[in-house]
């Protein structure tokens, strides 16, 4: 898995963004309420966070594909810096708009950011060393 430092530097944020993805996604699909003020009505807004679990433990299971298997590496890293770039867009645009959420979110927005932009500095790295 991680052999030589330069594969625990390639790889440390996909294993970061698994050990936090993975857990979220559980609670959006099945318990919002315990981490977050969303009460869930409809049967719709349930299916919503369902799917969102889905695409969640999706990408979590590319990153570990990522983390085993060197053929899968650049596409967990370019869909990790996408999907950790888009929280973390998304979350700004929603500063500026709706106002500042709890402390939690701030820190799951620099958090994402911090991941996001990690994984274009190994991607940038790794294609200077190919």
């Amino acid at each position: 898995m991680l052999k030589t430092k330069q594969e625990f530097i390639n790889k440390i944020h996909l294993i970061i963004s698994v050990c936090i993805v993975i857990p979220v996604a559980f609670v959006y699909g099945f318990k919002p309420e315990l981490s977050f003020d969303m009460f869930l009505e409809t049967i719709d807004e349930h299916n919503f966070y369902k799917a969102i679990m889905g695409l969640y433990l999706g990408f979590s299971t590319l990153w570990i594909l990522g983390v085993f298997k060197s053929y899968y590496l650049k596409t967990a890293l370019i869909t990790n810096m996408i999907f950790m770039l888009g929280l973390g867009f998304g979350r700004i645009l929603s500063i500026l708009i709706d106002g500042v959420p709890t402390s939690g979110y701030l820190f799951g927005t620099i958090a994402e950011l911090f991941l996001g932009f990690y994984g274009i500095w190994v991607l940038k790295n790794l294609k200077n060393h190919l």
